[in-house]
């Protein structure tokens, strides 16, 4: 397979997985762009590679991880739109102004998780891959990702309490 037919049928999944990883479609087209870049300078050595779909995710991961840029730390907005305009495949048939809530929400909250944790997530509850895959992509021990999910959920159901409390105190 060429670099040239390899993005011509990989590039919309790749965006996604980047998107979701990032909650920020424009940069996860920067991710994808600079991972994109260097790939093809050594497609050569990928397209030798089990699985080159893999590895260039692997690269999408690692060049997120590694996002240096101060305004994309913690810079997510309006994601729920986001993912619906780029054909997001895990979405319902419910009413689709409370999907947006409801997705804007969760990004919200997701935003407030260190990286490695959110990657975890997104990697375990998007991707749908286990901690073993997790572990090969992320470069760790898979009690490590088992350790950053188990952070990360907490640290969301933390923040889940939160908001009800405030939501309930608006209320009354």
């Amino acid at each position: 397979m060429t670099f040239e037919q390899f993005i011509a049928t990989r590039l919309p999944g790749l965006l996604r997985h980047a998107v979701v990883l990032t909650g920020d479609r424009e940069l996860a087209q920067d991710v994808v762009q600079e991972v994109l870049a260097r790939a093809q300078v050594k497609w050569r050595q990928i397209a030798k590679a089990d699985s080159p779909d893999a590895y260039v995710r692997r690269m999408i991961v690692n060049e997120y991880l590694s996002w240096r840029r101060s305004w994309a730390v913690r810079n997510v907005r309006a994601v729920g739109e986001r993912l619906d305009a780029i054909g997001d495949a895990r979405a319902t048939e419910r009413d689709h102004a409370q999907t947006v809530v409801d997705a804007d929400a969760l990004w919200a909250r997701l935003a407030t998780l260190p990286r490695k944790q959110r990657a975890v997530l997104v990697l375990r509850y998007y991707e749908q891959l286990d901690d073993i895959a997790i572990a090969d992509l992320l470069d760790c021990a898979p009690a490590t990702v088992r350790s950053n999910a188990s952070k990360a959920l907490k640290n969301l159901r933390l923040s889940s309490e939160q908001q009800t409390r405030v939501h309930e105190k608006e209320l009354t």
